[in-house]
């Protein structure tokens, strides 16, 4: 399923997680994986200290080399690695086409207070350029295993929802995993301002309704059987709370969704979803 995975790795614990992430997959279903430490250079900023670009390369290259080095003592994986200068988002996606990769694993905390500095940087920008899907590893490397047992899809019946869900019904019969489906009624008396009357309650439940059975019919098309959860209240917020309350060790969902709007809504439900959730999301392209 994914063979081909790129591992934006820059020596912090969160990009370790990554890499033991897909160092697992691969043991366990084959493939390779090829590191990626992108160095960000400014010109302006470091115009006076031309060295501090080939220091940060040789960085880059000493733990590129350690990981490599671990990776093949502990698990007999020999993975690749490339460094070189340019913006990570833009550099990681670049070598992401060039590699044909199917996959980028990427680690992050998600710290409200490093929402700018993260969300607003690499993970953001590469989840917008990426040209495959993107894990998204928040979790530590001692419970990374690179398989996923209950997952979790918000699903609101676009075609980006619907892709998301193929993908958790793979990874699931690969994995032998169970996957339940989300479909969270919006609130839109909130966005436009209008009265819920029960009317309206029953006529978005119906509505709900038929999204997750449509969901349920996708699914069995591709071989899984899907648990369907119906909620009502703020999309991101419920589909962390129903991850926590199901236990599940993976979020799929699409770039966007929930908005009406053919666009990547990374700012929007996705982005909440990558920083308040506790296990990995798989953003699928």
């Amino acid at each position: 399923m994914y063979e081909n995975i790129v591992v934006a790795f820059d020596g912090s614990d969160y990009s370790k997680a990554a890499l033991m992430e897909a160092s697992n997959w691969i043991k366990r279903h084959g493939g390779s994986a090829v590191l990626v430490h992108a160095v960000f250079f400014d010109e302006e900023e470091f115009g006076a200290k031309p060295e501090q670009l080939e220091k940060r390369m040789n960085f880059g290259k000493k733990i590129c080399y350690q990981a490599k080095e671990e990776a093949s003592s502990a698990m007999g994986l020999n993975l690749e690695s490339i460094i070189c200068e340019g913006e990570p988002p833009d550099t990681i996606a670049e070598i992401a086409q060039a590699k044909n990769a199917d996959l980028i694993a990427i680690g992050t905390h998600g710290r409200k207070g490093l929402k700018k500095l993260l969300m607003g940087s690499v993970t953001s920008g590469l989840i917008v350029n990426a040209p495959c899907d993107v894990l998204v590893v928040k979790k530590p490397c001692t419970v990374c295993k690179g398989m996923y047992e209950s997952i979790l899809v918000p699903f609101d019946g676009s075609e980006c929802s619907k892709q998301a869900l193929k993908q958790a019904c793979r990874i699931a019969s690969i994995d032998g995993g169970s996957v339940t489906v989300l479909y969270v009624i919006p609130r839109y008396e909130e966005m436009i301002g209008f009265f819920r009357s029960s009317s309206i309650k029953n006529s978005l439940m119906n509505e709900a309704l038929k999204i997750t059975e449509k969901a349920g019919g996708l699914a069995s098309e591709n071989g899984i059987r899907v648990k369907s959860l119906i909620e009502d209240g703020d999309v991101s917020s419920k589909i962390t709370e129903i991850a926590v309350k199901e236990g599940n060790d993976l979020i799929v969902m699409g770039s966007y969704g929930w908005s009406g709007i053919d666009k990547a809504v990374i700012g929007s439900t996705t982005e909440r979803v990558i920083m308040h959730a506790n296990c990995p999301i798989l953003v699928v392209r």
